[in-house]
């Protein structure tokens, strides 16, 4: 488990973070519905050559969850650029998953922020997207919030389980449900689901090009949520190099193939000079 034992307040709430290691900066940014425990088994190989920061998005994971609470991607690359501005960092390398990618790619075309690199996989960042069980929950997020708890836990597994193309052991199934379970989490985990919009990825897809650095993009090839296809046009747009497709994986590749995760950030980092804090 990764500790994040510190706290700041960006844009009136309450975020939680970490770091680990020695070196020039490396922030990591997750995805939906899931936490910075996603990186668990990445980080500290990442930490013997970078000082990895890691924090939960806003309404996520130990981050603060509240009602009424605006959780959206709009809010997101907003947590980034504080965070990132609070650590005092200056062009980090950064690794983005799912909506991680949106928020990296937000802040980047929308806020001005600049990376050493960018490593994005799997990542919500073009039209079309949204399953059908998004909008179902977006048209009844209230029922969805008040369902007895086994309905809700069993509704939560199944969903986690879709992510990734091999079984998800019940470990992993408990440590990525906790955040969303008994009264705080469960509407929370609904309240973020409700709140996903293609117009948060639509008014920033128009702006993509080439980035002012290195951009690697890597897909799961068995990636149920969203189809490889999807990255070969993104890495197209982002840095005309080829997409890297991971074989054997789903859309929650740190669980299905971490090691290709490691390998392609380690990769990125040793072809450039590091820029530090």
């Amino acid at each position: 488990m990764l500790d994040l034992p510190n706290t700041s307040i960006i844009n009136g709430n309450a975020i939680r973070w970490g770091q680990l290691g020695d070196g020039p900066p490396l922030v990591t940014i997750h995805g939906t519905p899931f936490s910075s425990q996603v990186w668990r088994r990445i980080v500290p190989y990442l930490a013997q050559y970078r000082t990895v920061y890691f924090f939960d998005l806003a309404g996520y994971g130990q981050s603060e969850m509240r009602e009424g609470q605006d959780v959206s991607l709009a809010v997101q690359n907003k947590v980034l650029v504080g965070l990132i501005n609070e650590w005092g960092l200056r062009r980090p390398d950064v690794l983005a998953h799912d909506f991680g990618g949106a928020t990296a790619l937000r802040g980047y075309y929308l806020n001005g922020l600049r990376y050493g690199s960018l490593t994005v996989f799997d990542a919500v960042a073009l039209a079309p997207w949204g399953s059908p069980f998004v909008q179902h929950v977006r048209e009844h997020e209230a029922a969805f919030s008040g369902m007895p708890d086994y309905m809700h836990r069993a509704l939560l597994a199944a969903y986690l389980q879709t992510a990734a193309h091999n079984p998800l052991s019940a470990d992993v199934i408990e440590l990525y449900s906790a955040p969303w379970l008994g009264p705080v989490g469960q509407p929370a985990f609904y309240r973020q689901i409700a709140q996903m919009d293609q117009t948060f990825t639509d008014e920033v897809q128009g702006l993509y090009d080439k980035m002012d650095c290195p951009v690697q993009v890597l897909w799961g090839k068995e990636d149920a949520w969203i189809p490889y296809e999807k990255g070969e046009e993104l890495a197209s747009t982002l840095s005309g190099f080829p997409c890297t497709p991971v074989e054997n994986a789903g859309h929650l590749v740190q669980e299905d193939r971490p090691e290709a995760i490691v390998a392609a950030v380690m990769a990125q980092i040793a072809q450039r000079k590091p820029i530090g804090q």
